[in-house]
């Protein structure tokens, strides 16, 4: 990722943040768990990142399998807040941690809103033209049992 395009995508996941201040991290990562850009006090971006390719694994065959299509966004509520992930594109996720007071509706409102604005970016510098946010491509079938 060139270092402008990177600034491009740091920039809107500040904006994202203020826009919802009860936010406490905003990460933008390839499909394969690689960090883009980052808006967070924790020095743990790699982590996240993988373990958010980790999930978005199960989260693809969890859609598929049940018939409700490409995968989306994903939330996670743990005790001290949220952990949520939305599909940036074919090739990217925004990941982001809330406080446990945030208005889930305003946090999915604006995280789609980022969400788009980051594939927007990634596919101008990869040289490409979306038209929507399509879905993260299909893993491959489970080996049989």
């Amino acid at each position: 990722m060139p270092p402008e395009a990177e600034a491009e995508i740091l920039a809107e996941l500040r904006r994202l943040r203020a826009r919802v201040p009860q936010l406490t991290g905003a990460l933008a990562a390839s499909a394969d768990g690689l960090v883009l850009a980052q808006d967070s006090a924790a020095t743990e971006a790699e982590t996240v990142a993988a373990l958010t390719a980790a999930a978005l694994g199960v989260a693809q065959r969890l859609s598929d399998s049940t018939g409700q299509g490409g995968f989306r966004e994903l939330l996670v509520r743990g005790e001290h807040g949220y952990v949520a992930t939305y599909a940036s594109g074919e090739a990217a996720v925004l990941t982001l941690t809330a406080e446990p007071r945030v208005n889930v509706g305003r946090l999915h409102l604006e995280a789609r809103r980022s969400s788009l604005r980051i594939a927007e970016l990634i596919d101008h510098t990869l040289g490409r033209r979306g038209n929507g946010v399509p879905p993260l491509p299909p893993l491959p079938p489970a080996p049989p049992a």
